[in-house]
């Protein structure tokens, strides 16, 4: 506990250790550099240009000699190089005809860039970076636009942890967790709360999802922190600038829950800036809470803004989700708004006669299922994100009588049981055929005459 590092509060699990891979990386003197915020040396901007793309390098080398050269090349998916020049000029652009472009789950084509320092001949070191080619909008009535396409976003927040491991996940791990996020046909990812492991981000180019990235600073700002937020905002920016994934740089996450004072408002300006000045490609968005005020100061600094909503499990009732967001964008139809969080706990607990606040499987359902016909009818709201796809680590909670989890995963948190919820959201978001009969778990039921949901798509 200390008030410099993020995060000190939040509702997960903080874990510890090393929970990555660790590698002992040896150099020759004249290097790409890996000391510029743990980034691999290179930083490779893809810019569309109608049917044809630049591709924008910059090279960081320490001690560049006279007589090194480096090798700037695009290759596509085959591996075949579009575009290749060799030159001493650490900053450079390629130009690549007839661009594949990076259209999401419908067709999530990448290229790879790479850089080679070559010293007489001989490549003295080599770096790469996977990329993609994409353009994007978001509007505050049309929502996202992808590649000149409106592309509505619906997916899911994830915390990357497990039972048992923690959050010292295996590739394997989170391979598994990418097949369950596609199979339930999301197209949009929140990252939360945290950078999460690099493979994962690969994982989401590969298969085509929208991503929202984020910094823990959460819950309660603390003045003595500003200078770990741009140290973790710079981190996180400089790792992941070259996967096409990521449109968003996520400020915060329910931070102005208690209202925003002047030095919580000029963290966040400093925040924007940087996100602005390292990378002139994409957006920045905050995660605010119902309690925040909509006309709280700090929703006016980021490009985009969400809102985590849970009227219908912590109060309210879920009428009242749809008319919120549209009080919203009569309020301020310039601002696009979109839905961070929304969700409800499910343990293995059943009735036929599903209330609020019960834990049921039955209940968490019917809630999805009143937030799907509310939220995915919203054209103008730019994303929204279940809370959450996985129950969690949440080591401070007692719930429906399994303390240390937060249980409003739409798979429970060994990933060995989705919930009926996860087959609402298949229906709607998958064109996989399927019929799922629902309360497969409800085994002990009292009444002479039962009611029994299907989902399907069909």
């Amino acid at each position: 506990a200390n008030d410099r590092v993020y995060p000190q509060m939040a509702d997960f699990t903080f874990y510890g250790g090393l929970y990555r891979d660790v590698n002992l990386i040896c150099l020759d003197e004249s290097h790409f550099d890996v000391e510029f915020w743990g980034s691999n040396g290179i930083k490779v901007t893809p810019v569309v240009e109608g049917k044809n793309a630049k591709v924008e390098f910059e090279a960081f080398v320490k001690n560049m000699k006279e007589g090194q050269q480096i090798r700037y090349a695009v290759k596509d998916a085959e591996g075949k190089t579009v575009a290749a020049v060799t030159t001493e000029d650490t900053n450079v652009t390629l130009e690549v005809a007839d661009v594949h472009l990076w259209h999401g789950r419908k067709d999530p084509y990448m290229y790879e860039a790479t850089a080679e320092l070559i010293e007489d001949e001989t490549v003295i070191d080599n770096v790469f970076a996977p990329i993609g080619f994409r353009t994007f909008e978001i509007d505050p009535e049309r929502g996202f636009i992808l590649n000149g396409e409106e592309y509505m976003l619906r997916g899911v927040s994830r915390h990357q942890d497990k039972w048992g491991k923690g959050n010292a996940l295996t590739p394997e791990d989170h391979e598994l967790d990418m097949e369950l996020i596609y199979e339930v046909g999301a197209n949009t990812i929140r990252l939360a709360h945290y950078q999460h492991d690099q493979y994962f981000y690969d994982l989401c180019d590969k298969y085509g999802m929208v991503v929202w990235a984020e910094i823990p600073y959460i819950s309660k700002h603390m003045p003595t922190g500003r200078e770990n937020t741009i140290t973790q905002m710079k981190e996180l920016v400089a790792q992941n600038y070259h996967h096409p994934s990521i449109v968003v740089w996520g400020l915060s996450n329910e931070i102005g829950i208690g209202g925003s004072d002047e030095d919580l408002l000029e963290n966040h300006r400093i925040l924007n800036d940087l996100c602005h000045s390292m990378d002139k490609t994409r957006l920045t968005t905050v995660a605010a809470v119902s309690m925040c005020k909509m006309d709280d100061p700090y929703l006016q600094i980021p490009d985009v803004v969400s809102y985590n909503h849970y009227f219908g499990w912590y109060g309210g009732d879920t009428s009242m989700n749809g008319p919120w967001f549209d009080n919203f964008h009569r309020t301020f139809p310039n601002i696009p708004i979109g839905c961070s969080e929304y969700g409800c706990e499910a343990l293995d607990w059943h009735t036929s006669n599903p209330v609020q606040g019960d834990y049921t499987e039955e209940y968490q359902a019917y809630y999805h299922e009143e937030l799907i016909k509310q939220l995915f009818t919203r054209k103008y709201m730019w994303a929204t994100h279940v809370w959450n796809m996985f129950d969690f680590g949440a080591d401070s909670r007692g719930e429906g009588g399994e303390n240390g989890q937060n249980h409003k995963g739409l798979v429970t948190i060994d990933r060995k049981y989705k919930k009926d919820s996860f087959y609402a959201y298949k229906a709607w978001l998958s064109d996989d055929p399927f019929v799922h009969l629902c309360g497969k778990r409800y085994v002990n039921r009292v009444e002479d005459v039962t009611k029994v949901t299907v989902y399907s798509n069909q």
